[in-house]
């Protein structure tokens, strides 16, 4: 049951299921795209489960996520995840989530720069959205 709910967590929202965080990167470029690099504790984390359900499951997300190169670095508690996708996790937030906050959206180009940063806030998707594509503009 535990690995059904890992797995609908990742379907879900469409975050690169399958894919190498290298991979993402190599998308992006090809398809001239920014990457949003989400770390999230999808099975522990109170704003991380909001916005998920609050922006990433919303209408406007939905139409909005063909613009950019998703990736989730999910670190789960309750769940027990593969042992190179914790090392690969743990491999970004040293590199991209120093700070160790949850939920963190990290705007990048297809280069790997940090372009920006957002956490969870209590505001509408299109607020959100607003937010992110401040950073690629």
């Amino acid at each position: 049951m535990k690995k059904l709910y890992v797995l609908c967590a990742f379907v879900v929202t469409n975050f690169c299921v399958g894919q190498t965080f290298n991979e993402a990167l190599k998308k992006a470029t090809a398809e001239d795209k920014p990457v949003m690099l989400v770390f999230a504790g999808s099975d522990w984390c109170a704003p991380c489960i909001k916005l998920e359900k609050e922006i990433f499951q919303s209408a406007l997300f939905e139409a909005e996520k063909k613009n950019w190169v998703l990736y989730k670095a999910d670190f789960l508690k309750k769940s027990k995840l593969p042992a190179e996708v914790k090392k690969v996790n743990g491999q970004l937030a040293d590199q991209y989530n120093q700070e160790g906050y949850f939920p963190l959206v990290v705007v990048l180009n297809s280069t790997g720069k940090v372009l920006g940063k957002l956490s969870y806030s209590k505001d509408t998707p299109a607020a959100y959205i607003k937010k992110l594509r401040e950073f690629i503009q």
